[in-house]
């Protein structure tokens, strides 16, 4: 798989963006790695350094009514996207093409946007 987004600088912009979310009510699970060298099925861990050669990072935030925002970006550009806004509105959304970590901020400011609505804090793009 190409090598398109270096996840632990997407793993950095989530950590910056963490704490904005849990000052509005968000619950933010600590993030998860998959290796590439594992065996099948590769585990999830959520220490980085048990992780050699890192191919996607995982992304959890649950927030009031049972939402819920599960990401898992891939170092290749795309990202598997699932949420629950609430019971009439939940599924999965477009990521692909994503061409770096700050890229990949930018959309998950609009993903909690989406899921959380109200809820959602309002993230100033990094200086």
């Amino acid at each position: 798989m190409d090598r398109i987004v270096d996840l632990d600088e997407a793993a950095a912009v989530l950590a910056r963006r963490a704490a904005d979310w849990t000052s509005v009510g968000l619950v933010v699970a600590p993030a998860t790695w998959r290796d590439a060298e594992a065996a099948w099925p590769p585990p999830s861990e959520t220490d980085r350094s048990r992780v050699r050669d890192p191919d996607s990072l995982g992304l959890m935030i649950t927030g009031p009514a049972d939402a819920a925002l599960s990401v898992v970006l891939f170092r290749g550009g795309r990202a598997d996207v699932d949420y629950v806004a609430d019971l009439d509105d939940a599924g999965s959304l477009p990521a692909s093409g994503i061409t770096s970590a700050p890229d990949f901020g930018t959309r998950v400011d609009h993903w909690v946007a989406r899921v959380f609505g109200d809820r959602a804090p309002e993230v100033p793009p990094a200086p």
